[in-house]
């Protein structure tokens, strides 16, 4: 059937004419549309919040979820996350984790701060020192015989050396240490033409008067041979040479190394040197023979091993590393 009367209005089905509606309770209508939304958010922002407004998680919204014990903030990890080791052929990379102070692991808290504290990184060989073979190549005093300047380093089978290696973590290592309020000095940062020799490079850490100075290497060993290594003082006394007062100091301070660093890279001692401690003491390394503080040597992995090189080559492994090495010395200083 069709209608042929007066069109229907659009409100009313039946044709009645809408209700006018009077002006107090269109602003009734309006004021209860702002309030009634803003009081649920007040609410619920109340529930999260706590009524310190900080926000700690303890409001009873988050109470009802059941999940009171989930963290606030990602957590950044301390370099212990077991990040996996790069399979590749040693081709260097570039990635780092994080060095947050507040996620750093032993020592990370403000208590015992290493203010005060000098440390001196020797970053082994140099990575221009194969355009100076002539200048590093002749001999220098070391107390118990005259030995070269210095020395090119080794490096993977790929090419990766290993100044760029010890550089590179020398540069995590300081980074961490200053987060802990130490000062810290490198014995070079690429910023000399070769060197420095041994000698010059023992002579730098004396002069600083350092707390504790810590030369980093990588090994040349052959394949198969895994690990690291950290190298101590003997007691010297020839010549120029006498490491009798540091010998102590610098056995602790490398004990303390070997443990974090074991624990913080997952990497197991040499298992070709060392007698499965991780620890080797040498007589025969100006850079020892006449430091008169507290120092050692790390071989941090051989680079001659394609297993050890996936680590070497790793930037996360590298930060992993230097993190192992940076608890060990803050272990140290603080006693």
């Amino acid at each position: 059937m069709s209608y042929t009367g007066p069109p229907l209005d659009p409100f009313d089905p039946f044709g009645a004419p809408p209700p006018r509606r009077s002006p107090l309770r269109r602003g009734l209508t309006v004021a209860l549309a702002v309030l009634v939304p803003g009081a649920l958010v007040g609410w619920l922002a109340y529930a999260t919040f706590g009524p310190d407004g900080e926000g700690d998680g303890s409001g009873s919204a988050r109470a009802a979820t059941g999940s009171t014990s989930a963290p606030r903030w990602p957590n950044p990890g301390n370099g212990k996350s077991g990040l996996a080791a790069p399979s590749g052929s040693g081709t260097a990379t570039d990635e780092t984790t994080p060095s947050d102070p507040a996620s750093s692991g032993k020592g990370s808290s403000g208590e015992g701060s290493l203010a005060g504290k000098v440390v001196v990184i020797d970053p082994g060989h140099n990575p221009t020192n194969v355009e100076h073979t002539a200048e590093i190549n002749r001999t220098v005093d070391i107390g118990t015989h005259s030995k070269e300047c210095d020395t090119t380093g080794t490096s993977t089978n790929s090419g990766y050396s290993e100044a760029r290696f010890t550089l590179d973590v020398a540069h995590r290592l300081r980074t961490l240490l200053q987060q802990q309020g130490a000062t810290v000095k490198l014995t070079q940062d690429a910023d000399r033409p070769y060197g420095p020799c041994v000698d010059e490079r023992a002579r730098i850490g004396n002069a600083a008067h350092a707390d504790a100075v810590v030369s980093i290497h990588a090994d040349g060993s052959g394949a198969g041979n895994r690990g690291f290594h950290v190298i101590l003082p003997g007691s010297v006394r020839a010549g120029a040479a006498d490491t009798r007062a540091i010998v102590g100091p610098s056995k602790d301070l490398g004990k303390l190394i070997a443990a974090d660093f074991a624990e913080a890279t997952g990497t197991s001692p040499s298992n070709y040197i060392g007698g499965g401690t991780g620890l080797v003491t040498r007589e025969d390394l100006g850079g020892l023979n006449l430091s008169t503080v507290p120092k050692v040597f790390i071989e941090c992995g051989n680079m001659r091993d394609s297993k050890d090189a996936a680590l070497l080559t790793s930037g996360a492994w590298r930060q992993k590393a230097a993190q192992g090495i940076s608890e060990g010395i803050v272990s140290f200083l603080r006693g």
